[in-house]
């Protein structure tokens, strides 16, 4: 009988699944699983936190649909990989970590380095395991291999003490592989949902971050353009049809454009494709598309009436179902719907700002094609609103969880998946210094990634919620000293530039298109705020605008 070490084992699999990239950091739990990927035709990235290790993973997952790897040891370097998991979970990232634990004679004794990681990532992956032989690597991890990337995606773990990995199993079976092919719609509930669209006077269509995971755009913006169904997004949702697309009304929520938030308000029907009903997306509940019917699509049943009834719900992969229904449904146009549309948007555009011309500034001077990842906070909101996307993979953000630190590390992974495109990270002062050893990666691997940090020294919508609701009584919010960035970023290795008045020097926009890694720190005003903003439990209606009265 062939045996091999489990360490091995485990990199075979991931070969034959079509992993070819790791991220993390080694520790002593881990190290026998290294020393197999020493000579295993595997790349491996050397992240310099386990957090941004996750994050790489999910920046190779969430530019391609393809599974992300990190690794981490016992301890505290799996724990230091919750937060990207939780962040993967909450928008749907298909990422395996698999981490080291203590040998199985130490498990249960507070060994050095022990920790419960598998109980501890439960509440926030799709699924766990704890492997407690090697001969268990041949089932278990093609199972989670699958469950991370079937029907609605997320992030798993797999926990393997120290012996496991170096424990010899069989290498004489073929190797494992479970699928799990995209549900398929029932036609008995498109017909349903045909009904009701064709009784529907003002439809609107809702796309969320499921049409990305499906990689349904195509078929949404087939569905739309066939019937002349005016097209909203939630902000995972953006680029699910173009941003200049004569049907997107744009980004619907807290910070959505005017004109979205009021379609909403006045729509008769409304379809909502691969979202959750998110509360930055809804406002208040009760106030959200209040004349609506709705028609609820998603891989994911439970979602179905969880926070908002619905009249008719389509349980499949969103390209199967939008390819379907386009070829049942012979719904027509609603040319009286389609003008009040464009009369909303005219009369209710988004207010001009500073940061705004900055952006599409930016967006110009990138080389064509670009990525675009962010971190949380005014930054992001700024390009969600302004930035022109085309397709679902092109902007990367941080949704349910709104990490700050996601941009850098991500921008690395998307950079690794996508070798032929260049990388813009957008991010705030507050936001880069989450992850910034991270500069030490990307720097390190001489990576086509740009990070533009707009730097208002401040943490910007703190202060901003601080101003509208809670008196202009600032704490905590203002940084009384902020770091050279510039200079940081030099002892990094990687090129740096200040700008002061981005409009006077345009010295800036040759740096965007360099092959290596460059950081650009534009001076922002640290009053300029995001509008519009809905109030915390407020109606999207009644959204605040820069002359709204305080």
């Amino acid at each position: 009988m062939n045996t091999t070490t489990g360490a091995q084992r485990l990199l075979d699999i991931l070969i034959d699944h079509g992993i070819d990239t790791l991220s993390g950091i080694p520790g002593g739990s881990i190290l026998p699983l290294y020393d197999a990927v020493h000579k295993a035709p595997i790349r491996h990235i050397l992240a310099r936190h386990e957090q941004g290790a996750a994050f790489i993973a999910q920046g190779i997952a969430r530019a391609t649909g393809k599974l992300g790897v990190c690794l981490a040891t016992s301890g505290p370097g799996a724990t230091n990989l919750i937060t990207g998991l939780a962040d993967a979970w909450r928008d749907s990232i298909p990422v395996l970590a698999i981490t080291g634990q203590v040998p199985r004679a130490f498990m249960g004794t507070q060994a050095f380095q022990e920790i419960d990681i598998a109980s501890m990532a439960s509440s926030c992956t799709k699924g766990v395991w704890r492997i407690s032989q090697a001969s268990e690597i041949d089932t278990i991890l093609p199972q989670a291999i699958a469950q991370a990337l079937s029907g609605r995606p997320g992030p798993v773990l797999v926990d393997i003490p120290k012996d496991v990995f170096l424990e010899r199993c069989a290498t004489d079976h073929h190797i494992g592989r479970f699928t799990c092919a995209p549900r398929e719609p029932e036609e008995r509930e498109i017909l349903e949902a045909s009904r009701i669209l064709a009784n529907a006077q003002r439809p609107l269509l809702i796309a969320g971050g499921g049409i990305a995971s499906a990689n349904a755009a195509g078929a949404l913006r087939a569905f739309a353009e066939g019937r002349g169904i005016p097209v909203a997004s939630t902000l995972l949702g953006l680029g699910s049809i173009p941003s200049k697309h004569p049907l997107s009304v744009g980004m619907i929520g807290m910070h959505g454009t005017p004109a979205a938030n009021h379609a909403l308000q006045e729509c008769d029907l409304l379809i909502v494709a691969g979202a959750r009903f998110d509360d930055r997306a809804t406002g208040r509940l009760p106030a959200f598309a209040p004349q609506a019917m709705v028609i609820h699509l998603d891989t994911d049943s439970t979602e179905f009436g969880r926070l908002r009834s619905n009249h008719a719900s389509i349980h499949g992969d969103a390209r199967s179902t939008l390819e379907r229904w386009h070829e049942l449904d012979s719904s027509q146009a609603h040319p009286k719907w389609l003008e009040r549309i464009a009369t909303l948007c005219e009369s209710h555009p988004l207010p001009k700002q500073p940061a705004h011309d900055l952006m599409r500034a930016i967006a110009q001077a990138s080389p064509p094609g670009s990525l675009a990842t962010t971190d949380v906070g005014q930054h992001q909101m700024w390009a969600a609103q302004s930035w022109p996307i085309d397709d679902t993979r092109q902007f990367l953000t941080s949704g349910g969880l709104g990490t700050m630190g996601f941009g850098l590390p991500t921008a690395i992974g998307a950079a690794l998946a996508c070798p032929d495109r260049h990388v813009i990270c957008l991010s705030g002062d507050g936001s880069i210094l989450m992850n910034i050893q991270e500069l030490a990666t990307l720097a390190e691997l001489e990576l086509p990634v740009t990070i533009c940090v707009f730097d208002n020294g401040h943490l910007g919508l703190v202060r901003q919620q601080q101003t509208l609701f809670f008196g202009d009584r600032r704490i905590a919010s203002r940084f009384e000293r902020s770091p050279d960035l510039t200079a940081i970023a030099v002892g990094f290795g990687i090129s740096s530039q200040r700008i002061e008045s981005w409009q006077q020097d345009d010295s800036w926009q040759g740096m965007l298109g360099q092959d290596g890694p460059a950081m650009l720190v534009f001076a922002m005003d640290p009053e300029e705020s995001v509008w519009p903003m809905v109030p915390p439990g407020g109606a999207n209606t009644e959204m605040l605008m820069p002359n709204t009265p305080q």
